[in-house]
């Protein structure tokens, strides 16, 4: 998102921000055992991100912005990637 219509893929940065995703998440214990129960939602599916389910269930996400990059760690192979860069 967005999608830049009217415009080639190859000149949205230039017509637009665009942001990276970067997960890290905190929980409540009782949130945490509320929002694995809850169903999957078509938004959920269909862009394989969670964090939609819970949004859509009425669910507050808090967001910031930062400058600083990340390593994504999904895996036990990211983990161990980012434990040699670290050290």
């Amino acid at each position: 998102m967005p999608y830049v219509r009217g415009v080639d893929h190859t000149e949205w940065l230039n017509k637009h921000t665009f942001y990276k995703h970067i997960g890290m998440y905190a929980y409540r214990a009782d949130v945490l055992a509320e929002i694995t129960k809850l169903p999957q939602s078509s938004l959920e599916i269909a862009e394989s991100l969670e964090q939609l389910r819970w949004i859509e269930n009425g669910y507050k996400i808090k967001v910031a912005k930062t400058e600083f990059e990340t390593i994504g760690i999904d895996t036990p192979e990211d983990l161990e990637k980012a434990l040699k860069y670290l050290l």
